[in-house]
This record gives C-alpha cells, sequence and structure tokens, in this order.
C-alpha cells in the first residue's frame, strides 16, 4: 500500500474554538469508534463513509452504491407457469410440502439467489505520536452533515471534518493542527482485484463491476483537504459501459480549485435545505449532556425526550444522506456496508424493509428523497414483466421478495418463503402515497398511474378463484415470512385490494381508463375478506390457523392498520379491535426493524403510551453478539444509534422516525372500509388528526413542517399533554376535517391561506 506524506497546521483560535458551538442534534462520544457500529455515517446519496475517528489511526471507510457483485441478468425461470396450477392444485389438496418441493424444482429464479452489495475501501489517515490522545471527542452534527474529531496530542491539538458533499460529489476531508506536524494519507482497497495507493482501480471478483476511486490534496499554509471521489462503470441494470476513471477526473475538474470554506458552505446550504424543514423540540434533560451511547443505556429507565427528538431527526439524516434523485434506492443498510459477505446481500428485500425505508419520506418533507426509489420501479416494471410472463403467463409486471442492483425480480432463495406475489404491489402504493402528499399530476400521469396500471394489471391476470367460496385469492404465496406456501394469506389481499383501490382513484384523477376503473372495482370486492377468528385475532390466513403464542417478528397480516389505511378505529370497529388483539399476541419484544413496525402500529391503535414503550425497548443498547466470548445478541440500536436486528439494518431508523411522526399527526382516514375509497384515500379531501397518540412521557414539544395527505403543512404546539395550538398550510383547496381529542371540525382550505387552531379547535 502506498502512502502520501502531507504536513500540515493550522491555528485553533479561541474564537474559532467559540464558534464551534455543539448542536443538540448532535451524536458526540469521548473516545474513537472501535468497530464498525460505533463509526459515525455520512453520505450524499451516492457515496457514503464512516469515520471511526481514530487519532494515530484514522479508519474512513467508503462505499458507492453501485459496487455489487453480479452483471446484467435476467432472473426468470423460462417456462415456469407451467408448473403454476399443479402447485396451485397440490395448495388447494392441503398438500404444502409437495407444493413447496414442486415450486423448488419448477418455479425459482435462476439462478436461485441475487446478489450482494459491496464496500469499496478505506481512507486511512495515520498520525505519528498519537497514541496517548487528551481532549478528545468525536461527533456528527445532524444539522450540517458534518463529522468531526478532535484531540491533543504531544502539545499539538488537530481537528479533522469530514462530510460527503452532494453538490460536489465527493467526500471532503479536512485535516488541520495547531502546529506543523506530519502525518500519512493512503487508499486501502476491500478487493482482491484492485491496486493500492493515490489511486484505486479495480474489479469486483465475478462480477461486471469496475471501480475506480481516488483523491486530490489541496494544501496551504495552515491546513489540508483531501478530496475523494469513487465512480463505477454501472449505467443502467442492462448497462456497465461507464468509464469509472473518467468519471472522477470529471468530478474532480468540476471542484477544480474550490476553496475548502466554499465546498463546505455549499454542503451544508444543500443539505439544511432538506434537513431544516421539519423541526422538533421535545424539551431537554439532564442526560442530554452525556454522550451517546451513554444517553442510549440510560434510556430505558430515564427521562431523555431530547433522545426521541435525536433519533426522529437522524433518521432524516440517515434519508437526506441515503437517497437522493438520480441515485439508487437506500439498500438494507442504507449506503454504508463494510463486508462483502453482508447479511442478506445487503440488498432489498420488500416483503417489509424496503417499503420501510421510505415510510417516513414524505411526511417528515422529504419527497425528493423518494425518487430514486421510483426510477428502481421503472426498472423492476421491465424485469418484472418478464417474470411475470414466464411464471405466471400474465401481463404487466411482478417483483418477489427481494430485489438487486440487476433488478431480479423472480422467486429466491426458497419456495417456503421465496414465491410472495405481492411485492411490486406494495412498492407501487408508495407512488399514490406521493401523489397524495404532492398532488404532482405530472408525476400521477407521466410515473405512478402507468406503473400503478402495469402491477394491478398483473393481478387481474393472477388472481384465482377459490374452488369452495369462489372469492379472489393470490397465491401460491406466503405470509412473510413464516407459515410456508398457501394460497391467500391475508397480507396479500389486503395489498391488492389497496393497489385496486388507489389504480381505479389515479385513473380518475387523471380521466382516463374508464373500462378498467369499472373491471378494478368489480374485482376488487370479489377479493376474499378479512377475518375474525376464534381468539378474537385478525386471522393471517384464509384458515383459523393463528397461533396466540407466536410472537414472529413479522406481523404482516395487520398491514391494513399500517401501512395501510383499510383497518380503522371508526369504519371497521370489530376488525380494529382483532387487529389490536393480534398485535398483542405478538408481544412487544422484537427485532430492530420490527420494533419499528410495532412503533406505527400502537400509534395507529391511538396508544400513545405501548407505542413509546415499544420505543424505549427500541432505543436499547444493541448487541451483535459472540457465541466465542458468550455475548448473547440483542436488538436495538448500537452506539452510533444505527438500528439492530441485529446485525445493523437501517429500516428500524426510518420506521422509527416514521412512528414518532404518527404519535404526533396521522393523515389516513379513520373512517375508511376496505370496500369503499373515500374521498380521503383519494386525494379529493383531508383528514388531520393532531396529537392522536401522543405518550404521557412526552407531555411538551413543537413540531413545525410536518406533511400530510391531501396536500397540508402542519406545525403543532402542546403542553402538559394538551394542544396549545396547531398552523395548518393547505398547498390546495379542498374540504378539510380535524380532529383532536374526540372533537372534529370542517373546514373549506384555501391554498397558501394557513388555518390556525387553538386548544378547542
Amino acid at each position: 500500500m502506498k502512502t502520501l506524506t502531507v504536513t500540515a497546521f493550522a491555528i485553533l483560535t479561541a474564537g474559532a474554538a467559540a464558534v464551534a458551538q455543539q448542536s443538540p442534534l448532535t451524536l458526540w462520544y469521548n473516545k474513537p469508534a472501535e468497530i464498525w457500529t460505533d463509526a459515525l455515517p455520512v453520505g450524499n446519496g451516492r457515496v457514503g463513509a464512516m469515520v471511526f475517528g481514530g487519532a494515530a489511526h484514522e479508519r474512513i471507510q467508503f462505499n458507492e452504491i453501485t459496487v455489487w457483485t453480479g452483471e446484467p441478468h435476467d432472473y426468470a425461470h423460462k417456462g415456469a407457469y407451467k408448473s403454476l396450477q399443479p402447485i396451485r392444485e397440490l395448495l388447494w389438496a392441503g398438500k404444502q410440502k409437495e407444493a413447496e418441493a414442486l415450486a423448488m424444482k419448477e418455479f425459482m429464479s435462476e439462478p436461485l439467489h441475487q446478489k450482494a452489495y459491496q464496500s469499496l475501501g478505506d481512507l486511512i489517515i495515520d498520525t505519528p505520536g498519537a497514541d496517548n490522545p487528551t481532549n478528545y471527542k468525536r461527533s456528527l452534527d445532524l444539522d450540517t452533515g458534518i463529522a468531526t474529531t478532535k484531540f491533543t496530542a504531544n502539545g499539538i491539538t488537530w481537528s479533522r471534518e469530514v462530510f460527503v458533499s452532494h453538490p460536489a460529489n465527493a467526500i471532503i476531508v479536512r485535516i488541520t493542527s495547531s502546529k506543523p506536524a506530519p502525518f500519512t494519507v493512503s487508499l486501502k482497497c476491500g478487493h482482491a482485484d484492485c491496486k493500492d495507493g493515490a489511486t484505486l482501480s479495480g474489479q469486483v471478483k465475478d462480477s461486471a463491476i469496475r471501480f475506480d476511486a481516488r483523491f486530490n490534496k489541496q494544501t496551504d499554509a495552515t491546513s489540508t483537504t483531501l478530496i475523494l471521489t469513487a465512480s463505477t462503470n454501472f449505467k443502467s441494470y442492462k448497462d456497465v459501459s461507464a468509464d469509472p476513471a473518467a468519471r472522477n477526473t470529471s468530478t474532480l475538474a468540476a471542484i477544480g480549485k474550490k476553496s475548502y470554506d466554499t465546498l463546505r458552505a455549499e454542503h451544508i446550504r444543500d443539505h439544511q435545505a432538506l434537513f431544516r424543514r421539519v423541526t422538533l423540540d421535545l424539551g431537554a434533560a439532564a442526560s442530554s449532556a452525556l454522550p451517546t451511547d451513554e444517553r442510549i443505556a440510560a434510556f430505558a429507565t430515564g427521562s431523555d425526550p431530547a433522545l426521541v427528538t435525536l433519533l426522529f431527526q437522524f433518521g432524516r439524516y440517515l434519508m437526506i444522506a441515503s437517497s437522493r434523485p438520480g441515485g439508487q434506492p437506500a439498500t438494507l443498510q442504507g449506503l454504508w456496508n463494510d463486508s462483502n459477505t453482508p447479511a442478506w446481500d445487503s440488498k432489498y428485500t420488500d416483503n417489509i424493509n424496503t417499503e420501510m425505508n421510505y415510510w417516513p419520506v414524505e411526511e417528515t418533507n422529504l419527497s425528493e428523497c423518494h425518487l430514486p426509489l421510483f426510477d428502481a420501479l421503472k426498472e423492476l416494471a421491465l424485469a418484472g414483466a418478464i417474470t411475470a410472463k414466464e411464471h405466471y403467463n400474465a401481463r404487466g409486471w411482478v417483483v418477489h421478495h427481494n430485489f438487486d442492483l440487476w433488478r431480479g425480480t423472480a422467486p429466491i432463495n426458497a419456495s417456503n418463503h421465496g414465491i410472495w406475489q405481492t411485492g411490486g404491489a406494495w412498492l407501487s402504493t408508495h407512488l399514490w402515497e406521493h401523489y397524495l402528499f404532492t398532488g404532482d399530476k405530472e408525476f400521477l400521469r407521466t410515473t405512478a398511474y402507468p406503473l400503478m396500471k402495469g402491477a394491478a394489471t398483473f393481478f387481474i391476470d393472477a388472481l384465482v378463484k377459490d374452488p369452495k367460496t369462489g372469492l379472489l385469492y393470490t397465491g401460491p404465496s406466503n405470509s412473510p415470512e413464516q407459515g410456508g406456501l398457501v394460497m391467500g394469506p391475508t397480507m396479500d389481499r389486503e395489498i391488492v385490494r389497496s393497489l385496486f383501490g388507489e389504480t381505479v382513484a389515479a385513473a380518475k384523477a387523471l380521466n382516463v381508463d374508464p373500462d378498467l376503473r369499472e373491471q378494478l372495482t368489480a374485482l376488487r370486492g370479489k377479493i376474499a375478506p378479512l377475518q375474525i377468528g376464534q381468539h378474537g385475532q385478525l386471522q393471517e390466513w384464509m384458515e383459523d390457523t393463528d397461533d396466540p403464542t407466536n410472537q414472529h417478528r413479522h406481523v404482516s397480516h395487520l398491514w391494513a392498520v399500517y401501512p395501510g389505511s383499510e383497518i380503522t378505529p371508526y369504519g371497521t370497529p370489530d376488525l380494529f379491535k382483532a387487529a389490536r388483539q393480534s398485535l398483542i399476541f405478538r408481544g412487544d419484544a422484537a427485532t430492530g426493524w420490527s420494533m419499528g413496525w410495532k412503533l406505527n402500529l400502537w400509534a395507529r391503535f391511538l396508544d400513545g403510551d405501548h407505542a413509546y414503550k415499544i420505543m424505549q425497548n427500541l432505543l436499547a443498547p444493541a448487541s451483535d453478539g459472540n457465541k466465542a466470548l458468550k455475548i448473547p445478541s440483542h436488538p436495538g440500536v448500537f452506539k452510533n444509534m444505527f438500528d439492530a436486528h441485529p446485525p445493523f439494518q437501517i429500516d428500524g431508523n426510518f420506521g422509527a422516525t416514521a412512528g414518532i411522526t404518527e404519535m404526533l399527526l396521522q393523515s389516513d382516514d379513520p373512517y375508511a372500509t376496505p370496500t369503499s375509497l373515500t374521498a380521503v384515500q383519494s386525494g379529493d379531501a383531508g383528514f388531520l388528526h393532531l396529537l392522536p397518540a401522543l405518550p404521557s412521557a412526552l407531555p411538551d414539544g413543537k413540531v413545525t413542517g410536518l406533511l400530510a395527505r391531501g396536500g397540508f403543512e402542519v406545525s403543532i404546539t402542546w403542553k402538559n399533554g394538551k394542544l396549545v395550538s396547531a398552523v395548518i398550510t393547505p398547498r390546495q383547496s379542498k374540504p378539510l376535517k380535524v380532529r383532536y381529542a374526540g372533537k372534529e371540525k370542517d373546514f373549506a382550505a384555501k391554498a397558501g391561506q394557513p388555518i390556525s387552531l387553538g386548544a378547542t379547535l
């Protein structure tokens, strides 16, 4: 590994130190990261880095979102549809194992597994004589998106700032010292087929992906700035013809001789344009002065409302850092990954995890961050049309429970959980959500509706009649990720019914396809209804076979409560009660992401204190575990606040941010039913429920800038658990109903004219 020796120095004045006052939205620690999940994440949606904060030896591990194994590939199993009817007949006959065996042989993806997201490399900074630092502190300011490390060693005070600039498309590292002192900088590659040095270039093993990473340095009389760029040859899931070195050369040329101050200011301006749209103040506590890892350890037994604020805004920060227009969607680990054999390949698992990543984007005013998912859906629709034809002999497009960079859409891994038809349908509901929040008719016309129509068309062909009842089922499918292969699991029916209704609403809004609207409406009414079982539970399957002692992490059949809105407190009170009973049976303990889902569900059940209890479980110290050292694994959050399944999965962070929002504001229709499509669900009216699930542990607070379905911006202030005031700014003119504390009031909302409310509406 080649190294570059640099001398840098700076005079750190008392005035500069005074300016560097810590923001309350800061994660900070009094020692360097020991493991990867202690390090602090920075990113620009395409390139991400983890900053360890070492004094003598700093490691900045970095990723580029298109560094994957694999190559352009069609995963569909040619002619798989020939086995479809025999599989269904075996399932109708109760021969599940035989059906699964036939499906494994004739119906699965080729190859059986998809590809994996990879690390790229490390930027190493070695500082001689800094082995025993004093006055050490490392931090991540969410408001600026800058990770900072400060320490003193051998009488020299050092400071490093690291951020990933979206405008500059590069990792920026600033190194200063209070007097001249040497340090070395080097790049270390994460792949065998790679050349180390000031430039990394190579190829992922057994992959078509080639990559290039390189840095420039700017040294003046007082400091050194490193500008690191990384690129690959990936252009699309079908095209890997780009020149990564040329891309990096172009990026560095565009940056040119911009000063560090200019690069820093451009980055902060870009980041804060998104981040500062929403503010949340839940009050402070004495524990706010502690390092973040100590606050996490104390949260279960103490009061630290500011840590809830930090968790909420950390989720928004991670979304801004991992999902920007023009890039790839956030993976199972967002943008960050230090392994070339990551858990679950760190790809896209869309029987909950990919969707959960995007739960908070619309309501927390980050709509642009949704766009990479929609770009992926355009490609998935193309790949999924091949899978629909080969596996179901159907029109439209389908995605099963996973996809990767190469847009694999066929069922993978094993037939007992990999054959799940509604991944594309669920993802399509995000298109409609984006329209409901933004009111963007052009997006609806050009992007959302064509994709929704294709997803719905698949199920026009793929739904089948139950030979006993004549009702429509999906199948073969499963209830993720348990119970094996079945016909008509509850979650499928909930998702397809919602997809059909939303597609009808979209066509109506665009005044197109009247015949399709009529067909989908008729089919929607024939999908097997939801059922209440012998234990008072919402049935997870058509058969009443739920086990009340089952505490599986997936709560799939509760989809219609959240993120769906077919089971509601006033529209379907019996189903609402049954779904709540199902959640009680599942218990409060779970993996990290599952607690994120349960947090949202308890908020939808209007039980703020139970939701807060789940959040306490989620905000607990996590451990990956170590069998050799007899250390048990434990879900929660790691020291850097990354959510832990364990291991790290970012979906729990996004689920937590969404759940905190649901405590404060809900804009689904609480009067909706599975058989109707209300004006609120169609976007023709608005419904706001203020403080619907406010926990007693958060009695005082203020939130600004939240968005609601129908196009409303909402700010709320409360004191002693009671509403003080709310300001609602309509982006569109339409009827609006506002609910608080059991009372409702109707408004004729006018675009751009704020509505101010007091404690009594």
